[in-house]
């Protein structure tokens, strides 16, 4: 996979291929069927996992006979690096926009690992209100997490890497009450510069792979210059809290409901 050269670390991994551009363009068209945005996203989240995968879990050597063991013994045998199959995986899926990615990446990472390592659990995050209208928290009632994270590694998909505040709700409710995961890898189809400050300040130590990183916003002397070169006066995020250019509503066009 073709890698964008940015100046926001070591963590943050941002494809620069014209498939990945091509199918991020679609998606955000407002032509777009929302069939073809699902596809578009699947076939999106497909590299996103993979580039993932390899990035942050471990690796053994192995010895797999082939089905040219039988006619040419002990050369009919491939030797290679291949992903630990004692690796432990939790993907989650944050209700609505994750629901689509975290399946993906769930049966993705199920092909290539043992299945009872690989576990999906479901965030279901409403906002909390006072009496002023103002938000004053985040409630988890009704999430189903299938157990501790200790050790393993953790895959957030996030279509949408606007604000960070939903990862870094989702990450904190993770660390103060199912413990510290091997590693965190979000995965965003596309982010703001916004987005990668918040979430890699986290205590987490998340890594970051997108699609694309939109900062449509800047002024056009930043955009002159290498993502990252001048992040803090990138802007990626209007007044509402929506990508620019991004892809709009893409929550709202995936479960079709504007409400």
């Amino acid at each position: 996979m073709h890698r964008s050269e940015h100046g926001y670390g070591e963590r943050v991994t941002i494809f620069d291929d014209p498939v990945t551009a091509t199918l991020l363009a679609r998606l955000g068209s407002p032509d777009s069927t929302r069939a073809e945005v699902l596809a578009n996203l699947r076939s999106v989240y497909a590299g996103l996992c993979a580039e993932a995968a390899v990035d942050r879990l471990p690796r053994v050597r192995r010895e797999v006979p082939t089905r040219m063991e039988e006619k040419h013994p002990g050369t009919g045998i491939w030797r290679g690096e291949l992903v630990d199959p004692a690796s432990e995986v939790v993907v989650v899926d944050v209700i609505r926009g994750g629901i689509v990615p975290s399946q993906v990446c769930f049966e993705a990472l199920s092909r290539i690992l043992p299945e009872d390592h690989v576990r999906l659990d479901h965030l279901h995050m409403s906002r909390v209100t006072g009496p002023d209208g103002s938000i004053t928290g985040t409630d988890l009632f009704g999430s189903k997490i299938g157990g501790p994270v200790e050790g393993r590694h953790l895959f957030v998909p996030d279509p949408m890497g606007a604000t960070g505040s939903t990862v870094v709700t989702a990450l904190d409710h993770y660390l103060e009450s199912f413990g510290t995961p091997a590693s965190v890898s979000v995965l965003t189809a596309i982010c703001t510069p916004e987005f990668l400050r918040r979430v890699l300040e986290h205590p987490a130590n998340v890594h970051v792979v997108t699609g694309r990183l939109d900062r449509g916003l800047s002024p056009d002397v930043v955009l002159a210059t290498p993502p990252g070169t001048r992040w803090s006066e990138e802007r990626g995020l209007d007044a509402d809290g929506y990508i620019v250019p991004g892809a709009g509503g893409v929550g709202e066009v995936l479960n079709n409901s504007w409400c």
